[in-house]
């Protein structure tokens, strides 16, 4: 099981370095190493399942975003300024090619929508599970449950912001619950002392659901490259950091504890992103662990 705890690691990243160095930052090195167990690859088909209220347009943003992973086609007669979310998934891919296994190829197939909270509002680790099997996952696919700012997960806020299993991947809208600890660089943080770090305008106008983009794009990352425990990681199999849970809050060039980095802003909106993706879609995704370099990978 993997985490999605961007606090966790902030506050160790403050104990071994000071503001005043932020220049010369630097994350400690990491290599993950391939543990020669099952790997997600080729068509994973993702079933999605909407626990609350949500409005269409909150579901676009993270539709539009796993659809833009690997493109069907890629649009070749417009090609975004910027860097893609599917060049940012590659790295992904170097992983589990690297392994010997083939390319991912991401799908978005059935969809199940509970506004009805028929579990209730407060909701533990056995009802994820038990609403991710509703979904009826097809071989090699991903349960994805996304619950609504109004509904408490056990452990949510308090040490996680979402979770993978070898089941299904479970993230929560923070936006009503703890935004400061779950959707930062959108909203002030909670792990970064007084000043509380620099503070963003989410790409698409929701600081949850941009949060939700930034905690599920690690959690995919994770669960593709580590599913049972047994793929990609450092550190302890019970408590492993993965190839996009390894470089907390940096997102672009300068990045250091309490500042994101140097990022791209829209000019119509103010929103602030490093990806483009599908429909014009801008995103904030997370650097991902350079497999040749060790090192966290800054997307240009």
């Amino acid at each position: 099981m993997s985490f999605s705890s961007p606090s966790f690691f902030s506050l160790l990243f403050l104990s071994l370095i000071k503001l005043s160095l932020a220049s010369l930052y630097q994350p400690p090195a990491t290599v993950l190493t391939y543990h020669n167990g099952h790997l997600l690859q080729g068509h994973i088909p993702i079933s999605l399942f909407w626990y609350g209220s949500f409005t269409l347009k909150q579901k676009s943003i993270i539709t539009d975003f796993i659809l833009s992973l690997t493109p069907h086609p890629p649009n070749l007669a417009s090609p975004p300024r910027s860097p893609t979310v599917a060049k940012w998934w590659h790295t992904v891919d170097y992983y589990v090619q690297t392994a010997g296994k083939t390319k991912t190829h991401i799908l978005l197939t059935n969809q199940l929508t509970d506004e009805s909270y028929s579990l209730g509002k407060l909701l533990t680790r056995s009802d994820l599970s038990s609403l991710a099997t509703r979904l009826g996952v097809l071989p090699g696919g991903i349960a994805l449950v996304l619950t609504s700012s109004d509904v408490s997960v056990d452990g949510f806020c308090m040490n996680t912001c979402g979770l993978h299993t070898p089941e299904y991947i479970w993230v929560g809208d923070s936006s009503g619950q703890c935004a400061g600890k779950c959707a930062w660089p959108f909203h002030a943080a909670e792990f970064y002392g007084p000043n509380r770090g620099v503070v963003v305008r989410p790409p698409n106008g929701d600081v949850g659901l941009d949060g939700m983009v930034i905690n599920l794009a690690t959690l995919l990352a994770g669960v593709v490259t580590n599913p049972n425990g047994d793929g990609y990681f450092q550190g302890d199999a019970a408590a492993p950091v993965e190839v996009a849970a390894a470089c907390p809050g940096v997102y672009g060039r300068g990045a250091y504890p309490g500042n994101p980095g140097q990022l791209k802003v829209d000019r119509v909106t103010g929103g602030s992103y490093n990806v483009e993706g599908r429909n014009g879609r801008k995103f904030l995704v997370p650097a991902l662990i350079d497999p040749l370099q060790h090192s966290c990978q800054i997307i240009s």
